[in-house]
């Protein structure tokens, strides 16, 4: 093999190095058997989503993984596979992965990573089942408004109750 070849070889591992180690998440699936309309359809939603879908040899796959230290990737890595890595949001990649594959049975979840960490197949699809960033978000904004709303509602009985005993005074 040339030199030219391992060169080319280096800077494809170090670029899936570099994307392992800044996604939030990664999803390792068996795509076998999805039509090219059916994968087109698949990128279209995780792009949207700000996910990255790469189908990766495993061989250079395998070697980034060593470069930045995680362990039990290899076990994922037999066949042919595409990797979708999330960088903004941990949960996306698993959630629309794990529903385009209730639809369409050809796509396989293997398993994938969550900060660091190798996890499998069925911890992939409790991560689906995850409220998305922006519901976590949501659900945490509800929860901080109760008080105040609780509060800005009482605060506003007290002033009704108020002036409804401060009317029939100055009536008189």
């Amino acid at each position: 093999m040339g030199t030219k070849a391992i060169e080319a070889k280096q800077q494809v591992v170090a670029e899936i190095a570099d994307r392992l180690g800044r996604a939030k998440s990664v999803v390792v699936a068996d795509y076998r058997g999805l039509t090219v309309a059916e994968v087109t359809e698949l990128r279209n939603r995780l792009r949207e989503a700000g996910v990255e879908y790469k189908v990766l040899k495993n061989t250079l796959t395998r070697r980034a993984a060593e470069q930045v230290g995680l362990q039990g990737l290899d076990d994922l890595l037999s066949g042919p596979n595409a990797f979708a890595f999330g960088y903004d949001d941990p949960v996306a990649p698993a959630k629309i992965l794990n529903e385009f594959a209730r639809t369409h049975k050809a796509l396989e979840l293997k398993g994938g990573v969550v900060e660091g960490r190798v996890i499998g197949q069925k911890e992939v699809v409790d991560l689906a089942q995850l409220p998305s960033r922006e519901g976590l978000l949501a659900m945490l904004l509800s929860v901080l408004q109760a008080p105040i709303r609780n509060f800005a509602y009482a605060v506003k009985q007290i002033a009704e109750q108020r002036e409804g005993a401060e009317a029939p005074a100055a009536a008189e």
